[in-house]
């Protein structure tokens, strides 16, 4: 309660100045993961520990906003905070793969230029999105994957963390493993439970958004993909225009859920033409992406997103989805479930 406070006067504070030196707004969303969630399977401290996490994130980016930094930064800084807290299914508390192993995507853009970074499959670095950011500003090329993309960040060996495998695995994905693949086994065949968007093995990613005070937006994301997902499989992450995407003549987005669905919804470029082309504000538009199309093609997903006026808005079509913001009037919440 004391952090939410202490956050809440800073946005108040920085709401004050910009008015005063006619500084643009700034806000900041952020999403750990959407999926199948019963409030009765969770207890107050276990949710308590969702709340804090969030609120932390929130943190380390409004703080970089506050002191006048970009978009960029402030997504980064946030995200990177939720890659390292194992309660979310991103770096430190990634999924399992079939064969046991922690396989990381991730994505950043920038909504000024619609430069971006993003990388797949890799399993020795401990922050993804600091690869993405590398990718972005120091390479020609936008999306790098498994040993290549490791072997791109041995150049900047001073800028990030390397990490033995080991390092991600926690037993509660161990046991989500071990329970996929017995789901699995009873099925009578491969597959079944990576195909099964209502799964908890199904869903399950971080991401922010944000809007600097000078006006320019930055969407990323961050994940450890399916549980019991097979031979290299890459979701939405990575994927500009389905899991992450900025633009600044519409908005920044952030998806998670059943990425299969997403990919093929190109969900967030097509929230993104919806305002553009059909003239539809930033809720409206993602309502009807979210709640309409991912509805009728069978894809449980939910999105975070904000616009250059600060507007913010996150639909799920999903029980539950880890979540928070801090808008432009310093207004500060964060929350799980459906409300």
């Amino acid at each position: 309660m004391r952090r939410i406070l202490m956050i809440a006067l800073i946005a108040l504070f920085m709401t004050a100045c910009a008015e005063a030196e006619d500084v643009g707004p700034v806000g900041i969303a952020i999403h750990g993961g959407a999926g199948t969630m019963d409030p009765e399977d969770m207890d107050e401290e276990r949710e308590a520990e969702y709340h804090a996490a969030l609120e932390e994130a929130l943190e380390a980016g409004h703080e970089v906003l506050a002191d006048g930094g970009e978009s960029l930064d402030a997504v980064q800084a946030a995200i990177r905070v939720l890659e390292d807290e194992p309660l979310f299914n991103a770096g430190r508390g990634s999924v399992f793969t079939s064969d046991g192993e922690n396989e990381l995507d991730a994505a950043l853009m920038d909504g000024r230029d619609l430069n971006a970074g993003a990388v797949a499959g890799v399993r020795k670095i401990r922050n993804p999105i600091d690869l993405t950011r590398l990718i972005m500003d120091e390479s020609p090329h936008v999306l790098f994957s498994g040993a290549g993309a490791e072997r791109f960040a041995e150049n900047f060996e001073d800028e990030l963390e390397f990490v033995d495998p080991e390092f991600f695995h926690t037993d509660h994905r161990w046991e989500q493993l071990q329970e996929a693949q017995r789901e699995e086994a009873e099925q009578g065949g491969e597959f079944r439970s990576e195909r099964n968007p209502g799964s908890e093995h199904a869903l399950g990613t971080v991401g922010a958004v944000a809007l600097d005070a000078e006006g320019n937006l930055a969407a990323g994301t961050s994940t450890g993909g399916m549980t019991n997902k097979r031979f290299g499989r890459i979701g939405d992450v990575p994927i500009l225009g389905s899991g992450t995407y900025a633009n600044n003549e519409t908005a920044a987005l952030s998806a998670t859920g059943h990425g299969e669905y997403i990919m093929r919804a190109v969900t967030l470029h097509d929230i993104s033409s919806v305002m553009m082309y059909g003239e539809k504000s930033l809720e409206e538009a993602a309502d009807y992406v979210v709640n309409e199309k991912l509805v009728d093609m069978g894809g449980n997903a939910g999105v975070i997103a904000i616009d250059g006026e600060g507007n913010i808005t996150m639909p799920f079509n999903t029980s539950g989805m880890y979540r928070g913001s801090i808008d432009v009037d310093g207004n500060v919440k964060t929350a799980i479930f459906a409300e």
